[in-house]
């Protein structure tokens, strides 16, 4: 259990819900799992986001908030636009730390694709995400990195095969989630690679 905290950040509590699904799931989840996790009372929680329809709200719109910021950091910290957007997308997927954490996950997949807030909320997320990786594959091809004419295909297929790869490394359980997503998705983008380009 957590120390009780006077006060906590909109996004220490989100953190903390993001941990409390890893482990329960949304559908198993409570407001006393979250506030547990983030120190805080269920009062606060409830003062805040208003039910737990409304945390998990909140949690969709931080998880997208996230991957904006992902991009931008990626994109900062590294030279080379193709090693950004892999480091992009593994940074992505660093709440999902065991198959169990990713299946819990998972299931909050269901209220996306059930629920139509839910569902406006991924559209949305899922559009930025295609948006981030085409921004970096036209910085890739800028820099020679890539030669393909047209990006808006591939950076759906990058996509697929980031969400794909979520899902096998699950099944298969070989070696770290960070190395199984960038084998896949270098092995991906290597043919369209110059000879002289690497990530």
């Amino acid at each position: 259990m957590s120390p009780r905290l006077k006060t906590a950040t909109d996004a220490a509590i989100l953190e903390a819900a993001i941990r409390a699904i890893s482990r329960a799931g949304p559908a198993r989840l409570t407001l006393a799992h979250v506030a547990d996790e983030a120190g805080l009372a269920p009062a606060t929680l409830v003062q805040r986001f208003g039910s737990k329809r409304g945390l998990l709200l909140a949690v969709s719109r931080y998880g997208a908030e996230q991957n904006r910021a992902g991009f931008d950091r990626a994109r900062a910290a590294s030279a080379s636009p193709l090693a950004a957007l892999v480091d992009a997308l593994i940074e992505g997927s660093r709440w999902f730390d065991s198959p169990e954490a990713l299946a819990n996950h998972l299931a909050f997949l269901q209220m996306d694709l059930t629920d139509p807030v839910f569902r406006a909320l991924a559209v949305q997320a899922s559009d930025e995400i295609r948006a981030g990786i085409r921004a970096l594959l036209d910085d890739a091809v800028a820099a020679g990195q890539l030669a393909v004419h047209g990006t808006g295909r591939l950076a759906s297929a990058v996509k697929a095969t980031h969400d794909g790869s979520l899902l096998t490394w699950a099944i298969h359980r070989d070696g770290p989630l960070a190395a199984w997503l960038r084998r896949d998705l270098e092995t991906l983008l290597a043919p369209y690679r110059p000879r002289r380009a690497s990530v």
